[in-house]
């Protein structure tokens, strides 16, 4: 495959106090097979301590930038999903601090991209547990396998995949500088309300490759993805489960009849049945697909989405994120599969 033709790849990497970590990630670019790319390494760090990474591994394609002032973590990674495309890039992705990419990452995206006709993919990654530690070991499944099924989705059936989970993984994006979707989500919220809201923004059809060629690292406990947030810890929760809740309706609401009608057995995702009703038996408590559920079990959904929707919070801004991305067509923003 030709890489002078239409190859450049724009990567981009958010980090925060994570030097080792850090020359994993960029030491995992090095060894692609796609050589023809560059990397913005963004540090969030105070102390600038992903500066010596960058330095050590004298790479002209790595270009190190020392956020001034702090962004914390939401905005830093959010910047790296922005359109500005100052190195006349061909491709995008994301590889945060903490992750890593598989050699043939860069160049399996590509031909499947070039293959498919489409603008946007979504890689798989596979698990790594006790990422950061002495016991780090690569497990043996992907984090989209009770997801998704290998394939093309349009915009309305890729978005219902909310009401089973997250959807998009911020490391597992690569998409080319036609794609549509605005990734960039421009809104104060956590990290992980990003990748939820990413996932109600893809507008377009999109490509779902489950062979895992990237790394996701299990590291709660060190994570400081949402170090900047002041509210508790219930109050976050409350806030994010009516935040998704409400991405799940309108997702849910956009997407064509039929596949709304055959949700429950569609093929095209991975997730049981009754992970399925529980998703939809949550977010739309009045709806009936939690017949198949017992009757406790769907009380206790029932019950649940009440109150999250009593007291949970949305703001005027996340209302307006929705509008902007929805509008144009009265239904959804992308042709149904």
């Amino acid at each position: 495959m030709s890489e002078r033709n239409g190859g450049l790849v724009q990567i981009r990497t958010p980090t925060y106090r994570r030097p080792e970590a850090l020359e994993r990630c960029l030491r995992s670019l090095q060894a692609q097979t796609w050589a023809n790319w560059v990397c913005n390494v963004y540090d969030d760090d105070p102390d600038a301590s992903g500066e010596a990474v960058c330095a050590k591994l004298a790479d002209s394609r790595i270009i190190y930038t020392h956020n001034k002032p702090q962004n914390f973590a939401s905005k830093n990674i959010d910047q790296c999903f922005s359109s500005e495309n100052p190195n006349d890039a061909d491709y995008f992705c994301v590889v945060e601090d903490d992750n890593a990419i598989l050699e043939t990452f860069c160049e399996d995206n590509i031909r499947l991209l070039r293959k498919t006709g489409v603008e946007i993919l979504l890689r798989n990654q596979v698990v790594e547990y006790k990422s950061g530690t002495p016991q780090a070991r690569l497990g043996e499944s992907g984090i989209l396998d009770d997801l998704f099924r290998e394939g093309v989705y349009s915009a309305e059936k890729f978005r219902m995949v909310l009401m089973i989970g997250i959807g998009v993984s911020n490391g597992g994006l690569f998409w080319t500088r036609s794609a549509k979707s605005k990734l960039e989500i421009r809104y104060s919220c956590t990290a992980t309300l990003q990748e939820y809201m990413r996932t109600f923004s893809i507008c377009e059809p999109i490509y779902v490759a489950m062979a895992p060629l990237a790394v996701w690292a299990e590291n709660a406990e060190q994570t400081t993805r949402n170090a900047e947030l002041r509210s508790g810890y219930i109050r976050r929760e409350l806030d994010l489960k009516k935040a998704v809740r409400t991405l799940q309706r309108v997702a849910w609401n956009h997407a064509a009849d039929s596949d709304r009608r055959a949700f429950m057995s569609d093929p095209a995702f991975a997730a049981p049945e009754t992970a399925r009703a529980k998703g939809v038996a949550k977010a739309l408590p009045w709806h009936g697909y939690g017949a198949n559920l017992q009757a406790r079990e769907r009380m206790e959904l029932t019950l649940r989405g009440l109150m999250i929707g009593m007291a949970g919070r949305t703001t005027d801004d996340f209302k307006d994120f929705i509008a902007s991305r929805v509008q144009g067509d009265g239904r959804g923003t992308a042709s149904r599969r």
